[in-house]
C-alpha cells in the first residue's frame, strides 16, 4: 500500500506504477481506473478585497473569486459568505451570504449613516468555510439627519412676533454634520405653502420669527440639515398665535337703500380683526358740518347693517364706521352718501396702465382713472388677472380702496405674461369690467428648484461622467442658459474650497473654474444633459453638485453626489461579436477585446448576456468568464430558437457597457410529443383524433404520424395502421375502419429533421353504454333530384335523445362513414340533393341516433340507391339533335318560300309598268331532229353596263348562231325568271369599263336572271340542244345591228341580230360564251 500526498481535493486522477533496479524502469502498468478525490473546504480566501462607499446606507465590496481549481468540491455549492461589523461597538458581526460561484461583489445593505463598519470575506462550498480574508474598512456616505431636533416650543412675545427653541437631533441621528436648521412656519388655513427661515450653525437653539400677522394661528416646524440636504422635520406641529391688537377698519362698506331721509348702511368685518371683534361704532354728520359733531352709535359684534334716519333731504353725509377689540378701537373707515333717490351704478374705471418700471417677477402696479360714480360714492374696486395665453380671468381683490387710483398686484410667476382689467362698485351695484390692460410679462426670477437625477459615474481613470435632467419648465423662471458644476476633492487633499464648473448654453458653451482659472469653451446644445469633467486626481473622492442658472441667478444646488476617481469600468464594448450554431443545444461566441484606448485598466473577464428573441425579459441569463478569453459555447439552449448575445467586458473598476446584441439559432431538433389527444364523434366503426401542436416544436413541423392498433386480435387479426400527414395545418385525422366495441391504441408523434417521442392513448369503438338504441325502418325514396331518408325513432338510452346523423357507404369505398351530422331529435326523414353525391355510384344509409352520453347503435343499412339523376328527354342528345335538323330545314323552306315569292313579284311589276308584250317563245324540230330556236320581239334586259372590277375582262357575249334576235322588247318571263334591267350590247367595247369585268363578277350580279339563266332554267330549250358531231360546219359570221334609241316602245336599247348563214341540218349551232354558264 501506497499514500500519495498532496493531492488537490474533489478532482480526478488515473494512476500508474513502473518498477526500477539497479539495471533500469520498467515499462509502465495499464492505468488505473478513474478515481476521484473527496470535497474539502476551500483552503484559500478571495484576494483583492476592496470596499467603497455605495450610498447612505450601504457598502459596496469586491474580491477576486477562486479559480476552479480551488473549489474542492461541488460548484453548485460554492459561495462567499461576507461579514461585517461597526468599528466603534463591540457587538457581535452580522453576515450575509452570496450563493455563487462565480460571484465577485456585493452591496451591504441597511447600514447606519456617516459610520465606519469592517469587513471581511470567505469562500465555502458543502464540506466548510475556508479562511477570512483581511479586514477592510469603510465608511457610509454622509446623509440627511434621520431625526428631527428634539424639545421644540414656541411663544408669542407680541402681535407679530413668536420665539421658537429647541435642542440638538440626537447624536446617532445626525448622519454628518450639521450645517444649521431650517424653521417652517405659516398662517393657518391661510397660507398655502409654508415660509422658512434658515438658521446657520450647530449652535443656535432658538430664533425669532417676525413680521407675522397680527392675532394668527401658526404652525411651526423646526428641521436640521446637513451638506447633502434637510432632515426630517419636528412633529408634531407646534401650533402659537400671535398676540391681539387693534383691528383693522372694516370692508365693503356700501349703502343699498337710501331715501330722501333715511339710510342703510351695510359692511363686512375687518380683514385683519387682530384679535376678537367686540362691537362696531357708526358715526355720522353733514358733510357742511363741524368734523367734531358726529352722531355715534355702537352695536354688537354681530351686527352688519345700521339705518339712519331723520336725515336732511339731498344733503351728502359722512359716515365712519371702525371695529373694536379687547385692545380698543381700531382705523375707522369713511364714506360718503347723498340723501337723494337719483342714483346710478358706476361707470367702469379707464386709461388702465402697467408702468415696466414697477413690474418686477412677481408683481406689478396697476393704475387707473376712476369713472362716473352714478351720482352714488364710490365704495371699492375689483381686480381680476388672467394668465396668458388661456388661463381664466381669477379676481385677485375684491376691496380696494374706492380713494385708490392704483394697487400693487403680487403673487405671480415670473416671466409669464398676463392681462389685467377692474370694475368700480357704488351703492347700487356694479360697474362693467373696464377695458383689459395689454399684455404684461413679469420678469425673471432665479430657477425654484435643480437639475433632477444627478448621477456621476467614472468615465476614465482620470475623468468622470456628469449626467441629469432639467428642471421642470415651470420652476426656470425664465430661460435657462446653462448648468454651473461643483465639485471638490474629499479627504485630507481637499483643496480650500469648491471649484466651479459651468456649462451654458445656448451657443456658446462654456466651463467656468474659479477666479484663479482659466476659461475654456465647450461645444454643446442647450439641451445639454451630461458633462465630462477631466483632469482629476486618481484614487481620490470627489463630491459633485449641480446647479441651473439663468439671466438672474442660480437655483439651488442639488444634493452632493460622491465619485471615486482611478477606477473606470471599460468604455467601450468587446467588438466583432460573432454567433454561430454547433448543435440543438449550443451556440459558440467569439468576440475581439474592447480597443486598448478605452479599456481603462486589466481586462479581468467578460458577461456573456443571452436571451431568446422573443422574450428577454424572460430568458435573459448571464455567464461571467473570467479568463481573458474571446470564445465561449453556450450550452443547454433551446433547439430551432433564436437567441441574441450581448457581451460587456469588465475590469477592477466595474462593468462596461453591452455590444449590440447579435443573433443566431441553434440547429433543429426532434420535437416533442403533442400536447394533447383527444377523440370524437366516436361510433361504432369510425372516430375523429385530433391532437396539438407540441410545446416545444424543436424546428419546423413537416408533419405527423399517427399509429393504431386493436389491444386484443380482431377475428384473429391484429392490424397495425400507420397514416403518415404532411404539414402542420392538418391535426386531426378521420379513421373509418373501426370494429364495433374493439378497444384501439392511439400512438401520435411529430416530426421536424425526425421523429419525436409519441403520445399515446386507448380508446374504444361505440356504441357506449347508455347510448341509443338503433332506428328502426330505414327506407329510401328517389326522385329526380333528391334521395329522401325515412326512420323510426328507437330507445332513447340512459339520456334523451338530442340529434341523429346519418352515415354512408359508396359502393367503390365499402366503409362506412359520416355523411350528415345534426339532425334535429325530432326529425324522422332527411332529403338529400343527388348533386351532393358522386354520379355512377351506389350507395347504402343508415341512421346513428345521439345523446349525452355518445353515438348510439346504427340501424339495419338501407338498400343500395344509385346516384344517377334521371335526365329529362329533352335534355337527351339525340333529341336535341333531331330538333336542330328540324329547325334547320324549316328555315331552308321559308327562305325558299321567300325567294319564289319574291321574284313572281319582280315580273309582275316589270310587266304592268314598262307596257312590255309577252313574249312568244316557239320552239320547231326540223327534219333533222336539231333543234331551231327562234326569239321574236325580245330585248335581252341585264345591267347596263358590265362594270369593270379588279381590272378583270368583260364577260363573253353569247354567240346568237342559229337564232334570230328580233328588236322588240324583252321584257316577259323565261320559264319564271324576269329580267328588270337592260344593256346595250355592242360589237365592240368603246370603254375600258364595259369590258374588263371577270365572269365571276358577272354571274355575281345576276340575281334577277339573264339570257343565260333562261336557257339554264327551261327544260325545253335544255332538252331540245343536241351535241353538234364531230366535223360539223363552223357558222358563217355574225352581223349586228343597233335599233335608234329613240324609237317608240322601246324600253331599252335593244339589238337586232341577223342570221347571214344556216347552219347544216342535223348540226349545233354554236353559242359563243354559254360554255361558261351552261
Amino acid at each position: 500500500m501506497l499514500e500519495i500526498p498532496d493531492l488537490t481535493p474533489y478532482t480526478h486522477y488515473r494512476f500508474r506504477m513502473r518498477q526500477v533496479n539497479i539495471v533500469g524502469a520498467s515499462p509502465f502498468s495499464p492505468s488505473s481506473r478513474v478515481i476521484q478525490t473527496l470535497q474539502a473546504p476551500p483552503d484559500q480566501a478571495p484576494a483583492s478585497v476592496r470596499v467603497r462607499t455605495a450610498s447612505e446606507t450601504s457598502l459596496w465590496l469586491r474580491w477576486v473569486p477562486l479559480p476552479d481549481s480551488q473549489y474542492h468540491g461541488s460548484p453548485e455549492s460554492v459561495g462567499y459568505r461576507i461579514k461585517y461589523w461597526r468599528s466603534d461597538l463591540r457587538a457581535s458581526p452580522l453576515a450575509q451570504v452570496l450563493q455563487d460561484p462565480l460571484g465577485r461583489e456585493c452591496t451591504v445593505e441597511g447600514l447606519e449613516e456617516w459610520t465606519e463598519y469592517e469587513l471581511q470575506v470567505q469562500a465555502f462550498n458543502a464540506v466548510g468555510a475556508g479562511p477570512w480574508s483581511a479586514v477592510v474598512r469603510g465608511r457610509t456616505r454622509e446623509s440627511v439627519p434621520s431625526a428631527a431636533p428634539e424639545n421644540v416650543s414656541a411663544e408669542a412675545i407680541s402681535s407679530t412676533q413668536i420665539l421658537l427653541t429647541w435642542a440638538s437631533v440626537p447624536e446617532q441621528d445626525q448622519n454628518g454634520l450639521i450645517l444649521g436648521y431650517r424653521i417652517l412656519f405659516r398662517a393657518k388655513d391661510l397660507d398655502p405653502e409654508p415660509r422658512s427661515l434658515v438658521v446657520r450653525g450647530n449652535h443656535s437653539r432658538s430664533a425669532v420669527l417676525g413680521g407675522l400677522r397680527k392675532f394668527v394661528l401658526y404652525e411651526l416646524q423646526v428641521l436640521a440639515f446637513t451638506r447633502i440636504g434637510n432632515g426630517v422635520p419636528s412633529s408634531p406641529l407646534v401650533l402659537e398665535r400671535t398676540k391681539d391688537d387693534a383691528p383693522g377698519p372694516p370692508v365693503r362698506l356700501v349703502f343699498p337703500e337710501v331715501r330722501l331721509t333715511s339710510v342703510r348702511v351695510v359692511w363686512q368685518p375687518p380683514e385683519e380683526p387682530n384679535g376678537i371683534i367686540l362691537g362696531y361704532q357708526i358715526a355720522y354728520r353733514l358733510a357742511s358740518s363741524s368734523p367734531n359733531t358726529f352722531t355715534a352709535v355702537e352695536v354688537g359684534a354681530t351686527v352688519r347693517q345700521f339705518t339712519a334716519t331723520d336725515l336732511v333731504p339731498e344733503s351728502a353725509y359722512v359716515f365712519r364706521l371702525s371695529a373694536k377689540t379687547r385692545q380698543g378701537w381700531g382705523e375707522p373707515l369713511e364714506a360718503t352718501v347723498l340723501t337723494t333717490e337719483k342714483r346710478e351704478r358706476p361707470a367702469p374705471p379707464r386709461e388702465l396702465l402697467v408702468p415696466q418700471a414697477d413690474v418686477t417677477a412677481r408683481s406689478l402696479r396697476l393704475q387707473w382713472v376712476p369713472g362716473s360714480d352714478g351720482a352714488s360714492p364710490l365704495r371699492y374696486f375689483t381686480v381680476q388677472v388672467r394668465e396668458l395665453p388661456a388661463g381664466d380671468w381669477l379676481t385677485y381683490s375684491s376691496s380696494i380702496s374706492h380713494e385708490a387710483t392704483a394697487c400693487e398686484v403680487d403673487r405671480l410667476r415670473p416671466f409669464t405674461s398676463y392681462k389685467l382689467r377692474l370694475k368700480a362698485t357704488n351703492d347700487i351695484g356694479d360697474s362693467a369690467f373696464s377695458a383689459e390692460t395689454e399684455p404684461v410679462t413679469t420678469l425673471q426670477d432665479v430657477p425654484g428648484e435643480p437639475p433632477g437625477f444627478v448621477s456621476v459615474t467614472p468615465h476614465t481613470t482620470s475623468s468622470v461622467l456628469v449626467q441629469w435632467q432639467p428642471p421642470r419648465d415651470e420652476s426656470l423662471n425664465g430661460l435657462l442658459m446653462g448648468y454651473r458644476i461643483y465639485y471638490r476633492e474629499l479627504g485630507p487633499e481637499a483643496g480650500p474650497g469648491p471649484e466651479a464648473k459651468t456649462v451654458k448654453s445656448p451657443s456658446a458653451l462654456r466651463a467656468e473654474l474659479t477666479a484663479q482659472s482659466s476659461f475654456k469653451t465647450v461645444n454643446s446644445s442647450s439641451a445639454l444633459t451630461s458633462y465630462e469633467l477631466t483632469h482629476l486626481k486618481k484614487y481620490r473622492r470627489y463630491e459633485v453638485i449641480l446647479t441651473a442658472y439663468n439671466i438672474v441667478g442660480e437655483s439651488p444646488a442639488s444634493a452632493p453626489v460622491e465619485v471615486f476617481v482611478g477606477e473606470a469600468a471599460p468604455a467601450m464594448a468587446p467588438q466583432n461579436v460573432q454567433v454561430n450554431p454547433l448543435t440543438a443545444s449550443q451556440l459558440e461566441v467569439t468576440w475581439d477585446p474592447p480597443p486598448p484606448e478605452s479599456q481603462n485598466g486589466n481586462i479581468q473577464g467578460y458577461k456573456i448576456y443571452y436571451w431568446e428573441a422573443d422574450g428577454q425579459n424572460e430568458t435573459e441569463k448571464m455567464k461571467v468568464l473570467f479568463l481573458p478569453e474571446t470564445a465561449l459555447k453556450l450550452k443547454n439552449l433551446t433547439s430551432h430558437t433564436r437567441y441574441l448575445v450581448g457581451i460587456a467586458a469588465f475590469n477592477a473598476a466595474g462593468d462596461g457597457p453591452r455590444s449590440d446584441p447579435r443573433q443566431g439559432r441553434t440547429h433543429q431538433a426532434a420535437p416533442g410529443a403533442p400536447s394533447f389527444l383527444a377523440f370524437s364523434e366516436i361510433t361504432s366503426t369510425t372516430l375523429n383524433i385530433s391532437w396539438g401542436e407540441p410545446v416545444a416544436a424543436n424546428g419546423v413541423l413537416q408533419g405527423y404520424r399517427v399509429v393504431y392498433e386493436p389491444l386484443a386480435p380482431v377475428q384473429g387479426v391484429s392490424k397495425v395502421v400507420t397514416v403518415d400527414i404532411k404539414g402542420n395545418w392538418q391535426r386531426w385525422l378521420k379513421v373509418r375502419d373501426l370494429t364495433k366495441g374493439a378497444t384501439y391504441f392511439f400512438r401520435v408523434q411529430a416530426r421536424t429533421i425526425a421523429y419525436g417521442p409519441e403520445l399515446q392513448a386507448n380508446v374504444t369503438a361505440g356504441p357506449a353504454e347508455g347510448s341509443p338504441g338503433s332506428p328502426r325502418d330505414v327506407l329510401v325514396t328517389k326522385s329526380a333530384s333528391d334521395l329522401t331518408l325515412q326512420w323510426t325513432a328507437g330507445s332513447a338510452g340512459t339520456a334523451p335523445t338530442t340529434g341523429y346523423v346519418i352515415e354512408a357507404r359508396p359502393s367503390d369505398e365499402g366503409l362506412w362513414d359520416m355523411f350528415v351530422k345534426s339532425i334535429p331529435r325530432s326529425a324522422t326523414s332527411y332529403t338529400v340533393s343527388l348533386d351532393k353525391l358522386r354520379q355512377g355510384v351506389s350507395y347504402e344509409f343508415r341512421v346513428v341516433a345521439v345523446n349525452e352520453v355518445g353515438y348510439g347503435e346504427p340501424s339495419s343499412p338501407s338498400t343500395a340507391v344509385s346516384a344517377q339523376v334521371e335526365t329529362p328527354f329533352y335534355e337527351e342528345w339525340w333529341f336535341l339533335v333531331v330538333m336542330a335538323l328540324s329547325s334547320l330545314i324549316v328555315i331552308l323552306l321559308v327562305v325558299f318560300a321567300l325567294v319564289l315569292h319574291g321574284q313572281r313579284k319582280k315580273y309582275k311589276k316589270c310587266s304592268a309598268g314598262k307596257g312590255v308584250s309577252t313574249a312568244e317563245e316557239s320552239v320547231t324540230l326540223d327534219n333533222g331532229g336539231f333543234a331551231a330556236l327562234e326569239l321574236n320581239s325580245r330585248h335581252l334586259s341585264v345591267k347596263n353596263t358590265f362594270s369593270k372590277k379588279n381590272g378583270a375582262r368583260s364577260p363573253p357575249r353569247p354567240s346568237p348562231g342559229g337564232l334570230h334576235y328580233s328588236d322588240e322588247d324583252i321584257c316577259s318571263k323565261y320559264n319564271g325568271a324576269v329580267l328588270t334591267e337592260s344593256v346595250a350590247l355592242k360589237e365592240k367595247a368603246t370603254d375600258a369599263s364595259e369590258s374588263e369585268a371577270t365572269d365571276s363578277d358577272f354571274e355575281a350580279e345576276l340575281p334577277k336572271r339573264s339570257f343565260v339563266n333562261h336557257y339554264l332554267s327551261d327544260p325545253t330549250y335544255y332538252n331540245s340542244w343536241k351535241r353538234r358531231p364531230r366535223g360539223g360546219q363552223v357558222p358563217g359570221p355574225y352581223g349586228y345591228e343597233e335599233r335608234a334609241a329613240g324609237e317608240a316602245g322601246a324600253c331599252f336599247p335593244t339589238v337586232v341580230t341577223t342570221q347571214r348563214s344556216c347552219p347544216q341540218p342535223g348540226a349545233r349551232t354554236p353559242l359563243t360564251g354559254f360554255s361558261s354558264f351552261v
